[in-house]
């Protein structure tokens, strides 16, 4: 007799269903698992067999044959570790296999006999819920599961306590979902003395969801203004949760099973590989602009970064999504981030600065940006200068306004935007609206469309180019709206003073002059 218990396999983002076949026939005793396995999975028999003679059962002397269905996927990750346990107890008679088929169990065996926790039981628990399956998972996972809905969850701390259980020895009790994790106290905007345009620009990066590019000296304050951005954010909703929490999962960085609502930051060192920034390796992981799905990736000295790395963030900037294309599958996980990088003018920083003479300007400073490719640079809405602060102003008090002021109107103005695009469900910020939808909402008014063009003439504006600047003054027009008080959902029109202001944050490609627009 076969008997068969669900487990899944992860392909990205995806779930996909695995039926573990059990079956013990006569013959030379030998235990094979087949189905496409990787090396985790078949270092299970060892595994299961330890952990079996932990709780004092040997396994049967027969050809004990393992089939991880469909076959032709592979089967990766120590996860398949319990549910192949769970079979094989169901076929010794240990464990009632009519009531097993109705679970999904994942979860890595020691080889005391104790469970531990793996990556995706969130997922997977969403899965089974949608299955309408119960759930079999590590008991450090448990309060994770728990937050998949009403699904019956057992959560056993090792093989023992599974089996009393289904014997009605023991009783494993349904775990609660993890306590949510407390906001996260982020560095106030109040600390920053001076740099008023950049905070200026920090907000309207903010409220639109747009990315950000900031070129100064060492020293100007761009880090310390790229870390107070999560405090200006509005935090996650139910559904972005869960978004984020899963991917967590999937990495393995979801902790305690509690969820959280602060928006992701991440920022990796610029040593990062393309494989750590977009996602790959040997079972393809999530990289960090999906660990900063509906978040922010700060690229601190974006040109130090590998140029490979960087011109793969150019699909997921534009589709909000990364596929990793590999010989046997394409792997997809959603990458809808908030670019924030910071770079010098040149490498060693000091350019145009009379103190600190540069013996190789301008040269020094073309090399050095032009490290960042045409492609990636049309894609950054927002390019900003931040100049070395004064020293008077440091003397200054701090400012009146904090973190909590400024995130209190990109607060209203997300709103805004939400009410706007309630009939798009893939757009929430002006920094995603397009085509029809982008000139329905952000067509300046003629005066304002006369300087649009005038500048995108003089300023050679790529197609992108053009329609960025517009999702700008789109942003622009909603924080002048929420000053006001009007926020029915319009935000009023997009006039030349806001066309001004985001041609203002337009830098042309490094090595070419300068040219500004005055209104």
């Amino acid at each position: 007799m076969v008997q068969r218990i669900n487990t899944v396999s992860f392909q990205g983002i995806d779930v996909l269903d695995v039926d573990v076949q059990v079956q013990m026939a006569s013959g030379l005793p030998a235990f094979t698992i087949v189905g496409l396995p990787d090396k985790a999975v078949t270092e299970a028999r060892e595994r299961v067999r330890a952990s079996l003679n932990a709780i004092g059962l040997a396994l049967p002397p027969k050809r004990i044959t393992v089939n991880l269905a469909p076959a032709d996927v592979l089967k990766a990750g120590s996860h398949f570790d319990l549910p192949i346990a769970i079979g094989i107890l169901a076929d010794m008679g240990v464990l009632p296999g009519d009531e097993i088929g109705n679970y999904l169990a994942l979860g890595e065996l020691a080889l005391d006999g104790s469970i531990s926790a793996v990556s995706g039981v969130l997922p997977a628990a969403i899965h089974a819920s949608a299955k309408d399956l119960g759930l079999i998972c590590p008991s450090a996972q448990g309060p994770e599961a728990a937050w998949a809905g009403d699904i019956g969850i057992l959560a056993p701390g090792d093989l023992l306590a599974l089996v009393n259980h289904f014997k009605g020895t023991q009783l494993l009790s349904a775990p609660k979902p993890g306590a949510a994790e407390a906001a996260h106290v982020y560095p106030d905007l109040a600390d920053i003395k001076g740099q008023e345009s950049a905070k200026r620009a920090l907000e309207v990066a903010a409220a639109g969801g747009h990315n950000l590019l900031m070129a100064g000296p060492p020293g100007a304050g761009k880090s310390m203004l790229a870390s107070r951005l999560p405090g200006l954010l509005p935090e996650l909703d139910t559904e972005e949760i869960l978004q984020t929490s899963m991917i967590q999962s999937l990495a393995g960085t979801l902790a305690s099973g509690g969820l959280s609502r602060d928006r992701p930051f991440r920022d990796p060192h610029h040593s990062a590989s393309m494989a750590a920034l977009v996602g790959g390796g040997h079972k393809v992981k999530p990289g960090e602009v999906s660990l900063a799905h509906l978040g922010v990736l700060f690229l601190d000295e974006l040109p130090e970064f590998n140029a490979p790395a960087l011109e793969a963030l150019r699909q997921p900037l534009e589709s909000g999504r990364v596929t990793v294309a590999r010989a046997n599958a394409h792997v997809s996980y959603p990458a809808r981030f908030q670019l924030i990088a910071a770079m010098n003018p040149c490498r060693c920083g000091h350019l145009d600065d009379p103190g600190h003479a540069c013996s190789r300007a301008p040269r020094c400073a073309e090399d050095y940006q032009s490290k960042i490719s045409g492609p990636l640079f049309d894609r950054i809405d927002m390019h900003i200068d931040v100049a070395a602060v004064n020293v008077a102003d440091l003397g200054l008090p701090p400012p009146a306004e904090s973190s909590l002021d400024v995130a209190a109107r990109v607060a209203a103005g997300r709103a805004l935007q939400k009410r706007r695009y309630a009939s798009h469900p893939t757009v929430t910020t002006n920094a995603e609206a397009d085509g029809t939808l982008l000139d329905d909402v952000a067509t300046p008014n003629e005066a304002g469309h006369a300087l649009l063009l005038e500048a995108a003439e003089s300023m050679r504006l790529t197609a992108r180019g053009y329609h960025r600047v517009m999702r700008v003054a789109r942003t622009l027009a909603d924080m002048d709206a929420v000053q006001t008080g009007d926020t029915d959902g319009t935000g009023g029109s997009v006039t030349r003073i806001h066309i001004a202001e985001a041609l203002s944050y337009r830098r042309l490609m490094p090595g070419r002059e300068q040219v500004r627009m005055r209104a």
